[in-house]
């Protein structure tokens, strides 16, 4: 793993290893199996960051557990667009279903509340928020997450799903911009 990697015009240094991440991850799969003990759950993957995050998860995961995928975007370059287009390919019936979203990143909230909105005229039985990453200083949103892996600083990052413009999701730590 390089200690600093070039993607486009910028410059990334390593913030998480792969390691961190991993056992994060482990520890996450491993409180959402408790809190949902017993209850069949259907995890809700946010594309196309979420896709790496979404099979460590479910590798973890024991016991019946469904995952479908949805598509939503909001970026572009390293800043949030404020606009949150429709969710793209939710073909699977949340209704009384426990839903827990995996999302790789919330900074400022905005697309997690349009997912939210969304997904709550499904009448699921419960809906909650599992992320990889949170930037409680860039956050603006009402759906604070119910389980965070890490809280970062409002800097921009890669790696492990996380692009910049489409490139350095196969990273397999994840990078801080550091210009």
């Amino acid at each position: 793993m390089a200690a600093v990697q070039r993607i486009h015009d910028k410059q990334f240094e390593v913030y998480l290893s792969s390691n961190q991440i991993q056992s994060r991850v482990q520890e996450l799969a491993k409180t959402l199996e408790n809190e949902l003990k017993g209850q069949e759950v259907l995890f809700l993957a946010i594309l196309n960051g979420s896709f790496l995050f979404a099979a460590d998860v479910m590798r973890h995961i024991e016991g019946p557990a469904a995952i479908t995928f949805v598509k939503v975007s909001s970026y572009q370059g390293t800043q949030s667009t404020g606009r949150v287009d429709e969710l793209i390919g939710l073909q699977t019936s949340l209704k009384g279903k426990h839903v827990v979203i995996l999302e790789d990143i919330i900074d400022t909230g905005v697309t997690m509340d349009k997912v939210m909105t969304l997904l709550s005229s499904e009448a699921p039985a419960s809906l909650r928020i599992c992320t990889l990453l949170f930037k409680p200083t860039a956050f603006k949103g009402k759906q604070v997450p119910d389980f965070i892996g890490f809280e970062i600083p409002d800097k921009f990052v890669v790696g492990y799903g996380l692009d910049y413009n489409e490139l350095g999701r196969n990273l397999n730590a994840i990078y801080q911009v550091i210009n």
